[in-house]
């Protein structure tokens, strides 16, 4: 295919999730002229961090979603398919329909994979016999039917190991439900954390705090498991282990079971030349820039940097993305850095948020001078309020409102933590 008969822009943005739609209305804000075209297959946008709220009971599902043709800035070009190959070498993709499209400049913005399917069982249960996620839209709602009639047994939640999309969003559900439990009066025979991961969250500072968090809804975490099947029909979940090198098998029955499935960087990136040693976006972690094509910028769950996969961390590295991007097309000076902030409101109960604010090493930077390990009634009217206003109206539009995150210190005594 010769080059002159592909269709080219300035920029092609891949993805119209939050860090795609992010960076091109930055873009266009502060080029309003910039040629820019967004390849995404979706007719509509989703705020997803409120599928949780959902599962919870404290949310409506049809308003996390809204037309994706309301969320692009005006003037950009949406390509309504997806990207099936990247060709870095010739500053081309391959879309689903077999077209090509070239660009000067390119922005990956193309989110995480859930893999479904790596869960013998999961996909044919999905919704049906007590099983659900809320990292669907259309399975939010079915966490909130099964909270609401849940009157005892085994209610069970997972968590991979690996990088997820908003890690701290499987305990979530379980603090919702077990609130909502306990308001009921309603005892759980066994409530369950099973996390492949080694600990509860993955900053020290606040894994103490949230440890208290589980051990007031009498919790059994348990590290190290890996959900490997799931046989709805008979409600059982299978799990397994390492216990003193030796594999261990467990057949768990269920009577509510809130999956997170393992996740990856989308196939097209890791079979891909711009993909690192794991498969993702392989881009420096501060400037966001791709190590080997220097035209080629990164946004977002899609990319190696080492933060937090959050709307938070996006929100920090969309000026980032721009202010290079806009800096290497107009040979300027001067690059911005992101220094891996990200944040999780977590929903410790119906009415408190822990807001957890950290930075790449650890470093613990909140917004505000509150000790940030203790739950307030304040963070959930961010969470439930503030948060989705300012995600539809300042944030997909580009705009701006003052940093108020930084390192702060505080005792190394834990604060007594209500949920």
């Amino acid at each position: 295919m010769s080059n002159t008969s592909v269709p080219k822009h300035t920029v092609v943005v891949i993805g119209a999730g939050t860090g795609g739609v992010a960076v091109a209305a930055r873009l266009r804000r502060q080029r309003p002229n910039l040629d820019v075209a967004i390849i995404e297959p979706s007719s509509h946008h989703y705020y997803q961090p409120a599928w949780t709220l959902v599962g919870g009971g404290a949310y409506r599902v049809e308003d996390t979603r809204r037309g994706l043709r309301d969320c692009l800035p005006r003037g950009v070009r949406h390509v309504a398919d997806r990207a099936a190959v990247l060709l870095p070498d010739d500053n081309q993709i391959e879309l689903g329909d077999g077209s090509r499209l070239a660009y000067d400049y390119l922005v990956v913005a193309a989110g995480i994979q859930i893999n479904w399917g790596a869960i013998d069982g999961l996909e044919d249960a999905l919704g049906k016999n007590g099983v659900t996620s809320n990292y669907r839209y259309d399975l939010a709602t079915y966490t909130w039917e099964l909270v609401r009639r849940f009157r005892g047994g085994t209610a069970i939640f997972t968590q991979p190991a690996g990088a997820v999309k908003c890690p701290g969003a499987p305990q979530k559900a379980l603090y919702l439900a077990a609130d909502h439990f306990r308001r009921r009066g309603v005892k759980a025979d066994s409530l369950q954390f099973r996390t492949g991961g080694a600990t509860v969250f993955g900053v020290p500072f606040y894994a103490k705090a949230l440890n208290g968090v589980m051990a007031s809804y009498g919790t059994d975490v348990r590290f190290g498991q890996r959900l490997t099947q799931v046989r709805g029909n008979n409600r059982i979940a299978v799990f397994e282990s390492t216990v003193n090198g030796q594999a261990v098998r467990d057949e768990v029955t269920y009577d509510l079971l809130h999956v997170v499935p393992p996740q990856s960087a989308p196939d097209f990136i890791s079979q891909s030349p711009l993909a690192g040693a794991n498969g993702w976006l392989d881009v420096d972690e501060h400037t966001l820039r791709h190590k080997r094509y220097a035209n080629v910028f990164g946004i977002g769950d899609c990319t190696s940097t080492p933060n937090s996969k959050t709307a938070a961390a996006i929100k920090a590295q969309a000026p980032v993305v721009a202010a290079n991007l806009l800096g290497a097309l107009e040979s300027r000076g001067g690059v911005e850095a992101y220094d891996g902030y990200a944040a999780c409101p977590l929903t410790t109960s119906r009415g408190k948020v822990l807001l957890a604010e950290f930075s790449y090493g650890g470093a613990i930077t909140p917004s505000f001078p509150l000790d940030p390990r203790v739950p307030r009634r304040f963070y959930w009217w961010l969470k439930r309020s503030f948060l989705p206003w300012f995600y539809w109206h300042v944030m997909l539009k580009g705009r701006d409102l003052p940093i108020t995150y930084k390192t702060r210190h505080f005792s190394a005594t834990e604060p007594s933590v209500q949920p």
